[in-house]
């Protein structure tokens, strides 16, 4: 037995909804953690510097995911092709990805972080964001963006470890880089009086300690997943099919983001309380959501190793298992969150105001979230087949081509006529409309492209 194997997963046979559970509790855990240690910028800058910067770090979310989302949706492509590979068990060719992988990441990083740099102000102005927010806000960009190399390098790694069914490694990482952001946070806000710059410095600093436990850990690793860097540049042929299902994937993060941008944009103009109670719900609904969104990597990292395995008849099961324990967890965790929104919320501000508004947020996206993580878990099991623009389209149309439609008719025209507390409703409510109709679709779509590629494979033989 190798160094690695006690942490790889064989998901090509066996029980599935165990592997699937072992697969999802440490990714579970990792993006709990990631997002504690991120509620910790947020309270920690709520608390002691004040709400206006607690609008500011908070509204920059949206802009940054917009600007990131297609360097980061190259690691989806990273981990659908390492695990097809895997599955398949051709070590050379996880080899050729992996190192042109950490290539993507870290000169794509460089690009993005110096185009980050240069056009978020301007971006932050044209999302309305109020004169008393936007300085601590490009501040607060400006250092995430210098970072950026780092971020990414850590995400792509990650992405080739949970291809092999690795998943424990990186929740130990970010454990570590996660403690240390946080006593970060607290020397430079509540010590050193640095303000938005006191959460942003520590975030990069402890993404930096993340890549670099990542790197190591695949630096020590054996067979295919083991970095050399002598060998790290770009393989053209890998290159090419990470472009082709990753480009796609960080194409819909991006216009999501749009989407997201323009609902920001609607929220400013409610003003900075309604901006810092949207920051802190959105913040607790992310605890949901990313517990959902483990399901969607084991639907997409299940579904990659069985098809390069040939195991077609696995993915049926694989779906199954994915959907329902999305559904179930979504469903407990998304009404037990807004059972509690009360309390829960003011951990991020102790002012009345900013509790009421973050309700009306709760009350609307919360309930139904499960919708969200089923939508999702069927964009992974689409990717995982190896489509990856039909998800795309799909999405495209159905969450943003819905909410934007929404924003600019039924949201301008209660905005026009009603008081704000329905405006800001009617506006949630675009969420939960979005998810149900995209997450219809999707499954319509992984029965066309499951029954197509059981056709031709029936054909080959």
């Amino acid at each position: 037995m190798n160094r690695a194997s006690r942490y790889e997963m064989d998901m090509c046979s066996g029980p599935i909804l165990s592997k699937v559970l072992v697969f999802s509790l440490p990714l579970m855990l990792t993006s709990v953690l990631q997002l504690l240690f991120n509620a910790a910028d947020i309270v920690v800058v709520g608390r002691f510097a004040g709400p206006t910067a607690l609008a500011a770090v908070g509204s920059t979310g949206a802009l940054i995911n917009l600007i990131v989302n297609v360097l980061m949706g190259m690691s989806i492509g990273t981990s659908v092709l390492v695990a097809r590979h895997y599955g398949a068990n051709r070590p050379q060719d996880v080899m050729e990805t992996v190192h042109t992988s950490i290539a993507i990441s870290f000169f794509g990083g460089i690009a993005f972080g110096v185009m980050g740099i240069l056009i978020c102000r301007p971006l932050l102005h044209l999302m309305g964001n109020p004169d008393d927010v936007i300085d601590q806000a490009t501040l607060y960009m400006r250092i995430y963006f210098a970072g950026l190399p780092s971020i990414a390098v850590y995400n792509f790694g990650s992405a080739v470890l949970r291809a092999v069914g690795d998943t424990r490694r990186p929740m130990y990482f970010l454990t570590l880089a996660g403690v240390v952001n946080v006593l970060l946070n607290l020397l430079c806000v509540i010590v050193l009086k640095m303000g938005v710059a006191g959460v942003a410095l520590p975030t990069v600093i402890s993404q930096t300690v993340a890549a670099a436990l990542v790197v190591w850990c695949l630096c020590r690793s054996e067979g295919g997943i083991h970095l050399d860097f002598r060998k790290v540049r770009v393989y053209g042929g890998k290159m090419r099919e990470i472009v082709k299902i990753g480009l796609p994937a960080g194409i819909q993060g991006s216009v999501f983001s749009i989407s997201n941008v323009v609902i920001q944009s609607s929220v400013n103009s409610f003003g900075s309380t309604v901006m810092a109670a949207n920051s802190a719900a959105s913040n607790l609904e992310g605890f949901v959501y990313v517990i959902m969104n483990a399901f969607y990597q084991a639907a997409l990292t299940f579904t990659s190793q069985n098809l390069g395995a040939k195991k077609l008849e696995r993915i049926r099961r694989i779906l199954f298992s994915c959907v329902g324990l999305v559904t179930a967890f979504g469903l407990t965790l998304g009404l037990s969150v807004y059972a509690a929104g009360g309390t829960l919320l003011t951990i991020y501000s102790s002012d009345p105001s900013v509790v009421k508004w973050g309700l009306i947020r709760l009350s609307l996206l919360c309930a139904p979230y499960a919708i969200c993580g089923v939508m999702d878990t069927m964009v992974g099991m689409m990717r995982g087949l190896g489509y990856s623009i039909a998800p795309m389209i799909v999405s495209m149309v159905g969450v943003v081509g819905v909410r934007l439609g929404w924003i600019y008719t039924i949201f301008a025209a209660s905005a026009a006529t009603q008081p704000a507390e329905t405006a800001l409703a009617s506006l949630y409510w675009s969420y939960p409309v979005s998810w149900s109709i995209t997450a219809l679709v999707h499954m319509g779509c992984f029965i066309v492209a499951y029954r197509k590629i059981t056709r031709e494979r029936a054909l080959g033989a």
